[in-house]
């Protein structure tokens, strides 16, 4: 923690220049973005310093989060990050309308699985028509985990909360499927996880 409230994440400095060519590929020009599980602000920073006219909806359920995000948003001077918003992956009304995509980074596995299938939920409800779901993480193939170090992260989670854990990618997708996207592409990463990017199904 800084004096500052901004709040750093290992994580994120590790997986940011690796997920921005993703990024830049898959997200529609001058897109708004809302960003779920936003957590310490940097990715909103890092993203919209790289990627021009891109708009950046930050969003968390924890109040320490929205205070980082602030304190990141006040130090960066960028005009196209909107101020953080309390969102509950679960709740039924969502504080933002319409979105170009929606940016799940290191979510799923830190909520309950209902979480799941409320991010799609939403989804369905506020993206464009061409609007996009880009999730990043670890996943199971086939109910297996992809290494070693990935099981024993489950096991961690599972320990801060019983709730949480890796998921399986193939439980992600139906899910996705349910309400109206479909996988359209994998991407391995570095360190075991994967980029998922769904769309709407024709």
């Amino acid at each position: 923690m800084h004096d500052d409230r901004r709040l750093f994440s290992p994580s994120t400095e590790r997986n940011r220049t690796h997920i921005l060519p993703i990024l830049q590929r898959v997200l529609p020009a001058a897109a708004e973005v809302l960003e779920v599980g936003s957590g310490t602000g940097e990715h909103a920073v890092y993203f919209c310093a790289h990627i021009a006219d891109l708009r950046w909806q930050p969003t968390d359920a924890d109040p320490a989060a929205i205070d980082s995000i602030l304190a990141w948003i006040s130090h960066s001077a960028l005009t196209r990050i909107a101020m953080p918003l309390e969102l509950e992956l679960q709740s039924t009304s969502w504080p933002v309308q319409r979105a170009d995509a929606i940016v799940a980074i290191n979510v799923l596995h830190y909520t309950p699985w209902a979480s799941t299938p409320a991010l799609f939920r939403g989804a369905a409800r506020v993206l464009s028509e061409d609007g996009i779901v880009f999730c990043y993480g670890p996943y199971l193939r086939d109910n297996v985990h992809t290494a070693p170090s990935n099981l024993a992260f489950d096991n961690w989670l599972r320990e801060i909360d019983p709730r949480f854990g890796v998921r399986d990618l193939g439980a992600v997708e139906a899910e996705a499927r349910q309400h109206g996207f479909f996988l359209d592409e994998i991407v391995d990463m570095p360190s075991h996880n994967f980029s998922l990017v769904f769309r709407r199904s024709s």
